[in-house]
């Protein structure tokens, strides 16, 4: 099994920066993808990038261009670089796992983009 502890997260004015990490512990050789999704209060839950074990990126429309997404095999960490941070980015964040059988989740980090 793998779990994931996230952290980075806090508040930030509008166009500032954060950058947040997830930690991996476990079985994190299985790992396939890595992803971070975001919950802001009422909505849903959504994706906001996704980066393969070989390095291949997607992000959601709505962070293109502000967010990156990274991954360090070697510390069993994965980033999310966000930057030119809008009010509308506040969530909490969420570090997801899948190893082609299961998903793990982190307890997730809250961001707080003031205006």
């Amino acid at each position: 099994q793998v779990q994931l502890e996230e952290s980075g997260g806090g508040l930030v004015q509008a166009g500032g920066s954060l950058r947040l990490s997830c930690v991996g512990s476990g079985s994190t050789f299985s790992i396939n993808i890595n992803a971070w999704y975001r919950q802001a209060p009422g909505k849903q839950r959504e994706l906001v990038a996704i980066i393969s074990r070989g390095g291949s990126t997607n992000y959601a429309d709505s962070v293109k261009g502000r967010f990156t997404i990274s991954r360090d095999n070697a510390k069993n960490t994965v980033y999310l670089q966000m930057n030119s941070l809008k009010p509308e980015d506040t969530a909490v964040y969420y570090c997801n796992a899948y190893d082609g059988i299961s998903t793990a989740w982190g307890q997730g980090t809250q961001v707080t983009v003031s205006s």
